[in-house]
């Protein structure tokens, strides 16, 4: 039985509460707040030093060992969220060791992952049971869902970086991970019915210039794989763009997107060579392969040496200058054919291109 204190009592309650006792918020009072209008992501700029985390990784390499060593990864935080294991937006980096003789247990996960090579003399990735010797510079896929492994057959470390949408799958609630029952896969291809298809028919956003198909148009386990040979001869033949930089887009073999979620390509940028100043939506991550870029990001400047990697928020303003006598070549990947497949890419120059 209600009672006149029971009614005097919802008099007081305020709109607000009896909105949030049944599940909702009324949208007029927070809609700056969850629906900016310009991209604002809580990413920020930054540097990390290939030497600084070279040097935590031998460090570190002589604790962590044996099974262990699987998750032998720095992995790289942004200031903007340290809680969150992405460098920036929806993108993994982590710096990998794997000590001489070393192998892992082959397994399998839904992110997909791309390896750009620091240092290997005898690395290897092995994806659906076909071994890939990788050296310096390379960029080798190992696709979603299929199995793979890796091992170091040399007497040195290998070092690479692992460039993975890791943060996106979790974003999506759609984490997955097997290990083999086997350790090793080597040899025991599955073949197309255990496996999903790693071909895809996206569009290669955030590019231009020609694209590198992987393995030199080979069928096999280099589909999987782009050599720095091949980089440098696509680069070599490149045609120079208005600002005199050149890029090469990683292309998968047909020529779309290099994976439904990443796209990664390589720019040249000449001695005393500058590019044109732009920004584009979702973010992006410039590796140094080659030579010292001085890169601006919006107000601030920094200084990429060989392996130093940079974070690049979202629809920042992005400008590579080349101070040196030396060409200078940076490996960028980012997450454009996602974007590009929802039609929420976009990019501009600063002159409004």
């Amino acid at each position: 039985m209600t009672t006149e204190n029971d009614i005097l009592a919802g008099e007081q309650t305020t709109f607000s509460e009896r909105a949030a006792q049944a599940g909702v918020v009324g949208r007029w009072s927070r809609a700056n707040e969850v629906l900016p209008w310009r991209p604002d992501p809580r990413s920020r700029t930054q540097k990390w030093s290939y030497s600084d985390l070279r040097e935590l990784a031998v460090e570190v390499s002589q604790e962590v060992k044996e099974d262990s060593g699987a998750l032998r990864v720095l992995t790289m935080l942004n200031p903007g969220h340290p809680e969150s294991e992405a460098a920036v937006g929806h993108l993994y980096a982590g710096l990998q060791l794997l000590l001489p003789n070393e192998d892992m247990h082959s397994h399998r996960h839904a992110a997909t992952a791309v390896r750009f090579v620091h240092q290997s003399d005898g690395g290897w990735t092995a994806v659906d049971g076909n071994k890939i010797y990788v050296e310096p510079k390379d960029v080798v896929v190992t696709p979603s869902m299929l199995w793979h492994e890796h091992g170091n057959d040399g007497d040195r470390h290998v070092i690479w970086q692992d460039c993975t949408d890791d943060p996106l799958v979790t974003a999506m609630a759609a984490s997955y991970f097997d290990l083999h029952p086997n350790r090793s896969h080597l040899g025991a291809k599955t073949g197309p019915a255990d496996v999903p298809p790693t071909e895809h028919r996206s569009a290669s956003f955030g590019g231009s210039g020609p694209v590198l198909r992987p393995g030199g148009g080979h069928v096999g386990p280099q589909e999987l794989h782009y050599s720095w040979r091949s980089t440098k001869e696509a680069l070599k033949a490149a045609r120079p763009r208005w600002d005199g930089t050149a890029a090469v887009t990683l292309a998968d073999t047909r020529g779309g997107s290099m994976t439904p979620t990443i796209g990664a390509r390589f720019v040249h940028i000449p001695a005393h060579g500058v590019s044109q100043t732009s920004r584009q939506t979702g973010a992006r991550i410039m590796i140094a392969a080659e030579g010292v870029t001085e890169v601006r990001i919006d107000d601030s400047v920094h200084v990429l040496r060989q392996g130093d990697t940079l974070a690049v928020p979202s629809w920042s303003w992005a400008q590579m200058r080349n101070t040196g006598d030396q060409e200078g070549i940076v490996f960028e990947y980012d997450e454009s054919p996602m974007l590009g497949a929802l039609g929420l890419y976009r990019e501009e120059g600063q002159d409004g291109t």
